[in-house]
């Protein structure tokens, strides 16, 4: 359980480090996040900071309600932390979180893909191309008929394909620019171009 940050997807692009060597990195944007409630064992069981990034155009009574004073955010999330006493409400948090160098978690949905077949979704092996075949992309059997009788849960098979919550763990922050509020980090990150990213220490 640790603090992290929001933020959102730009793209990816490309570095040279010092060896020459290239390195493919996710551009994120993290804009300062306002820490809008802190949750404490007495009151709700749980220890957490609540964090809130964005700028929001319109938002519900409750939410004004609790926001009060803060500015209007957009997006809010929860971050389980061991200690709620180094934070306040009203506080804020940008990238000089993290480091160069750091070891992070990033957690965002990735992109759906729609309905999809076996071979793409479960990555089936293709049926026969010759004469007299009719199962190029079928899936095949899916259980027995008499033992078990039925078809057991969690048989792949076709369906809806990606949306869905994704964690990277062991992303590695190549550089952070406090000036233009961003992260730079090694690899891909779930999700589409200015998708909701929470980016956590590790």
């Amino acid at each position: 359980m640790s603090i992290g940050l929001i933020g959102r997807k730009v793209g990816m692009t490309q570095l040279f480090a010092e060896d020459g060597t290239m390195v493919p990195v996710s551009v994120l944007s993290v804009e300062p996040n306002t820490v809008t409630e802190l949750r404490t064992l007495e009151r709700d069981g749980y220890t957490a900071v609540q964090l809130g990034a964005g700028k929001a155009r319109r938002t519900t009574r409750p939410r004004a309600g609790q926001l009060k004073d803060l500015p209007r955010v957009r997006d809010v999330r929860e971050f389980r932390v061991d200690d709620v006493t180094a934070y306040q409400v009203g506080q804020t948090l940008d990238v000089s979180l993290f480091e160069a160098g750091e070891t992070v978690r990033i957690t965002g949905v990735s992109k759906g893909k729609g309905f999809a077949g076996t071979v793409k979704r479960h990555h089936f092996r293709r049926g026969p191309e010759t004469h007299g075949s009719d199962s190029h992309r079928a899936p095949g059997s899916i259980g027995g008929g008499t033992t078990p009788g039925k078809v057991v849960k969690g048989t792949a098979m076709a369906g809806h394909m990606g949306h869905q919550r994704v964690t990277v763990k062991g992303a590695t922050i190549v550089r952070t620019d406090a000036e233009r509020n961003l992260l730079l980090v090694r690899g891909p990150v779930p999700g589409a171009r200015n998708g909701l990213v929470l980016v956590r220490k590790a």
